[in-house]
């Protein structure tokens, strides 16, 4: 008996710094985020008003929260099929036999993704202006031009944006695939091979099967991260021009900082995202379970 508390207490020692973390960083916001959904906070003066569903009540009557919902979702479904669909892609030729000098084009895929996103932001905004690189290029290939820059036309503001993340992401999912692909028993194409399958039925049949788990991480990680897009937003069109490119997260900003009485209401639409997160990555792990 001794020695199974002394296990227990040794164990609870060994665990203590993660339980402390894990209290500290994660259950206590959360719970405090839950208390002041439900509260009318004033910053300035630090004090609150109890007002129970309130907040939740008028997310929904807020008519800048169904269009950052939508934002955010055409958003999100525009760019991780095509972001993951290239990785995909990229990370099999990488992996191919015939592609010699590898590790130069994996680390020149992967520098977007560990450089600094405003650096990169700032560097589009001014490709996007209308005095940028981008027009000038059109005016050369004689296609048409953004009077007003592309980040200032509603149109294209957030079509720009999404390119512009896409093309910031793919290299940290093609490493993320090529390490999967590298797990597949080449053995398997060997034997596909003898029985006359194509290229294609190989890639569908083996390749998408036995990487279905990178594939289903990739897919996850890459739907919570487009949701939460934020920094592109703050740091090239602030949510305009009208509202265009306004987002969730930068509706949780704006309401939570720019406001003296907002607080409430953004830790409300925090935990709504937070919701619908929870809700898509549920979706999605049902869908692309593969174990059937």
């Amino acid at each position: 008996m001794n020695n199974r508390i002394r296990k227990n207490t040794n164990t609870l020692i060994l665990l203590l710094p993660w339980l402390i973390t894990l209290t500290v960083f994660w259950i206590y916001p959360l719970g405090f985020a839950i208390f002041m959904s439900l509260t009318k906070y004033q910053t300035l003066t630090n004090s609150f008003q109890f007002i129970g569903f309130e907040n939740y009540f008028n997310i929904f009557k807020d008519d800048i929260f169904w269009k950052a919902l939508f934002n955010t979702s055409f958003f999100t479904f525009g760019t991780v099929p095509i972001t993951t669909l290239s990785a995909l892609i990229l990370a099999s030729i990488l992996n191919s036999k015939f592609v010699k000098h590898k590790e130069i084009f994996r680390a020149s895929y992967f520098l977007p993704s560990v450089s600094s996103l405003v650096v990169i932001s700032l560097i589009f905004t001014n490709l996007y202006a209308k005095d940028g690189y981008v027009n000038a290029l059109f005016a050369m290939l004689g296609l048409p031009q953004s009077e007003l820059g592309f980040l200032q036309n509603p149109s294209s503001s957030l079509i720009a944006i999404m390119l512009m993340d896409i093309w910031i992401s793919i290299g940290y999912y093609v490493v993320l695939f090529l390490a999967g692909l590298q797990t597949v028993p080449q053995d398997l194409y060997d034997a596909a091979k003898l029985n006359g399958a194509s290229s294609y039925q190989q890639f569908v049949r083996i390749t998408i099967h036995l990487i279905k788990p990178t594939l289903l991480f990739v897919i996850v990680i890459n739907t919570i991260k487009s949701f939460q897009i934020f920094v592109e937003i703050y740091v090239m069109t602030k949510g305009g021009p009208l509202n265009s490119t306004m987002t969730l997260v930068y509706q949780v900003y704006v309401n939570a900082f720019e406001k003296t009485d907002g607080m409430g209401y953004a830790s409300a639409l925090a935990l709504l995202i937070f919701l619908i997160l929870i809700a898509f990555s549920l979706i999605q792990i049902k869908l692309l379970r593969w174990n059937k």
